[in-house]
Parts: structure tokens; C-alpha cells; sequence
């Protein structure tokens, strides 16, 4: 009898622990999506200064963010390497139809997330990021007013 209670025991902190290890690891995913987006922006910025506009096109994620999408080798690189998705079958999206603002979206795991920019419900009429479903977490060039969540 003994044992059982010990093995019980065992068994209920081995679950606590597991619980925890795993809302770690989508905590820490979801702090390198939003580093990554806070990085992305910082180079779409920079572009803008020197072009009056931000990019038009859809620079690759994994690839450099330059002056034009082909990135010739006389062209200015503004990121050497733009970052992907932790998980693979996820998205970063960037939008801007017309250069005078942007948008870029990512996935958030963590449920409990209400951080600046963070909507569980997704945004109105963004894309999907991948597997994740809808886009859920959200930043923008300083001059348009954020999305309204779903």
C-alpha cells in the first residue's frame, strides 16, 4: 500500500513538471517570434529611411531583405538573414500594398499571452500563419492604427 502511495505520488509530480516544461518551451518560442518581428521591423524601418517607402514586395523569410526582391549583389542589404518560424510549418507574414505602411503577423502558442499586440482570437482578415491558424500576434509601422481582433 505504501508503495502505491509513492508511485502516486510520483506519478503526480512527474505531471506538474512535464505541464511546466512544456508551457516553457511555447513561452520561449513565442519571445523569439515577437524578437524576430521587433527585428524585421527595425530593418523594414531602415529601408524606409532611405527609400520613403516601405518594401512592396514580399521579401523571403530565411533569405535577405535588400533593395528589390531579386537582391542583386549591388544592392544594399538591410537584413543578411530574415528570420523564419521556430516551427517550421508556421509563418511570419508581412504585408504593405502600397508602401505607405506594413504589418507583419506570427503564430502565439501560449493561450495565456495577452501581451501588447497579442489577440487569441486572431485579427480580422489576416491570413493564416501556417498550422498555427490565424495570425495572433501583430506589429506595424508607427503610422496606421492596429488590427481590431476578432
Amino acid at each position: 500500500m505504501e508503495l502505491m502511495i509513492v508511485i502516486v505520488i510520483l506519478g503526480v509530480l512527474v505531471a506538474l513538471i512535464a505541464g511546466n516544461f512544456f508551457s516553457s518551451l511555447k513561452k520561449g518560442r513565442d519571445a523569439r517570434r515577437k524578437t524576430d518581428l521587433e527585428q524585421i521591423q527595425r530593418a523594414v524601418e531602415m529601408y524606409y529611411e532611405d527609400k520613403r517607402s516601405y518594401p512592396t514586395f514580399s521579401f523571403p523569410f530565411g533569405g535577405k531583405l535588400c533593395e528589390t526582391v531579386s537582391c542583386l549583389a549591388t544592392e544594399k542589404i538591410y537584413m543578411q538573414v530574415v528570420s523564419n518560424d521556430p516551427i517550421s510549418t508556421n509563418n511570419y507574414l508581412y504585408q504593405s500594398s502600397d508602401g505607405s505602411y506594413y504589418r507583419l503577423f506570427s503564430c502565439i502558442e501560449n493561450s495565456l499571452d495577452q501581451g501588447a499586440g497579442v489577440s487569441q482570437t486572431g485579427y480580422s482578415g489576416n491570413p493564416d500563419c501556417g498550422n498555427c491558424g490565424l495570425c495572433k500576434y501583430t506589429i506595424s509601422s508607427p503610422n496606421i492604427t492596429p488590427l481590431p481582433a476578432n
